[in-house]
């Protein structure tokens, strides 16, 4: 899934004008029935390592040199150990970024965030701190960012070219036909082997899981005892488990766009395709809405004409203003992009008016913006590649292409429009080089103070359903579900939400009951 935050360079670059803030909801009064975690300075190297296991000690107790980077920001390298099961053997460096607080007399201590992916920097994502959080949060804490191992500037994986990358990412992603399957599945193992080639160690530690060991590092060398978190999409993910691991080191945190970490591999793809669809739908009513939609008169026929464009761009693809192809691949992420962002809905409108009179052009353009890949078809960072090195190890619970077969009606189903494409998506882990054996599993956290769960309604990459079931498994949580559209609940235009987030950080007001904004 996209990171969170991705969408604003994709806002700038597309030339979207106007707010498009919803304020449909007013400030929901929280009250403080529960002080969340706060954040707690230790006192130096010896205490921070106190309890830890001897071989790790040297890693809790280093401490972080940082220097000027950027705009008036800081940059540092924190060193972990490549296997936790073996500390004295390989080290990796996990590349930092802080932005320091505007308050400096009045700084709480450092908040850790991670905007998703997996694959996505929260290096660049903290950078971007003045656009994705809020003034009140930016007083009082350091925005700290890490590009988690694998990815970035973090020992990143290296897998494949960019004609490798160009290849799979802009072929049917809906094969259908034996010779179609066997070439998708054919380019997957080149990439796992091209992983494989590059770091056969690496490849094989890049688990959720050990990156919320890695962030207990952090929280150490960063000198709280208690980690302080905002993590959207996958950044739930990593949150979910270091409070599963850590629930007393737990602080302040936000789990935002919540995955929930009991789904198996089919269940991922079956709520996101549901998820997409009802994204679709919504776009589609805003559009019928105005009146005069180019669409359709109604949702049904809107999206239905959707449907017959990508099967129609399957067979024939577009082309753009330079001759190029603009293929049902391109098509389909450039579709995709901005179901994450009501703001980009006007961008979807020219772009699907330009589609269905067979210019590609802005398609293509939205289709690399989702994929980090300049015109010259360079990809600018390793999001994708680590995106799979990730997902792979973590669900490692893929499914052949028989069984697809067999699950395709109810994919269908819940998605007429991409149930097929998120079905197709199953198997792509099934011949990679390394098999962890991890899947899916509930966590059950009942030591940890109130953690914050933010869902919304129509989110089409996160559903509000994961958000309850993550909610559940931590005991003492708070959800926040945002009604509206697009992906992720926080600075996303509603007071309440932002309002409620802001208090719990900055002021450890935590709601007596779930709050509905």
């Amino acid at each position: 899934m996209l990171a969170a935050g991705a969408l604003s360079l994709v806002l700038a670059g597309c030339g979207v004008f106007g707010s498009g803030d919803r304020t449909d909801s007013a400030s929901t009064p929280a009250h403080s029935a529960t002080a969340a975690g706060a954040p707690r300075a230790s006192t130096g190297a010896a205490g921070r390592t106190v309890g830890v296991p001897a071989p790790l000690r040297k890693f809790y107790g280093q401490r972080l040199t940082w220097t000027s980077c950027r705009a008036r920001m800081r940059c540092a390298h924190l060193r972990v150990p490549l296997d936790y099961a073996r500390p004295g053997g390989r080290s990796i460096e996990v590349a930092l970024l802080k932005v320091p607080a505007l308050d400096p007399g009045r700084r709480a201590g450092s908040m850790v965030v991670d905007p998703g992916g997996p694959g996505a920097s929260g290096v660049d994502y903290a950078a971007g701190a003045a656009t994705a959080f809020g003034r009140r949060i930016r007083e009082r804490y350091d925005v700290v960012g890490l590009d988690p191992r694998g990815v970035g500037r973090s020992a990143p994986v290296e897998c494949a070219s960019d004609a490798q990358l160009n290849r799979l990412f802009d072929y049917d992603p809906d094969p259908d036909t034996a010779a179609e399957r066997r070439t998708v599945d054919a380019m997957f193992r080149a990439v796992g082997r091209g992983c494989l080639r590059h770091d056969p160690q690496l490849l094989r530690h890049v688990s959720t899981a050990e990156v919320a060991r890695d962030l207990d590092v952090l929280r150490s060398a960063l000198g709280d005892d208690r980690l302080t978190y905002y993590g959207a999409s996958y950044g739930t993910a990593i949150g979910a488990a270091y409070a599963d691991r850590f629930p007393t080191h737990v602080g302040r945190m936000v789990l935002d766009g919540a995955l929930d970490p009991r789904s198996s591999t089919v269940d991922l793809n079956l709520v996101q395709a549901r998820g997409f669809e009802d994204a679709l739908r919504a776009y589609v009513a805003a559009c019928v809405g105005r009146g005069g939609c180019f669409l359709g008169p109604s949702v049904d026929a809107g999206v239905h004409r959707i449907g017959a464009f990508l099967r129609r761009v399957e067979a024939t693809p577009l082309r753009s203003t330079s001759g190029d192809p603009v293929t049902v691949g391109m098509v389909n992420f450039g579709i995709s992009l901005p179901l994450y962002e009501q703001k980009l809905w006007p961008v979807l409108d020219r772009a699907l008016e330009q589609g269905l009179r067979g210019d590609g052009t802005l398609l293509a353009l939205l289709s690399d913006a989702y994929l980090h890949r300049d015109r010259a078809g360079h990809f600018q960072d390793n999001t994708f590649e680590a995106f799979y090195a990730v997902n792979c190890l973590d669900h490692d619970d893929a499914v052949r292409w028989d069984r697809v077969d067999a699950l395709l009606p109810r994919f269908e189903k819940a998605s007429p429009t991409f149930g097929s494409v998120f079905a197709s998506t199953l198997p792509a882990c099934t011949d990679w080089p390394v098999h962890s054996g991890r899947v899916g599993h509930a966590i059950d956290v009942t030591r940890a103070p109130p953690v914050l769960v933010v869902g919304t309604t129509r989110d089409p990459a996160t559903p509000l359903v994961w958000a309850r079931a993550l909610s559940r498994q931590i005991h003492g949580s708070v959800l926040v579900t945002r009604d509206g559209d697009g992906h992720t609940g926080y600075h996303q235009g509603n007071a309440c939400v932002d309002g409620t987030v802001e208090d719990y950080l900055v002021q450890g007001t935590v709601p007596d009951e779930d709050v509905s904004c």
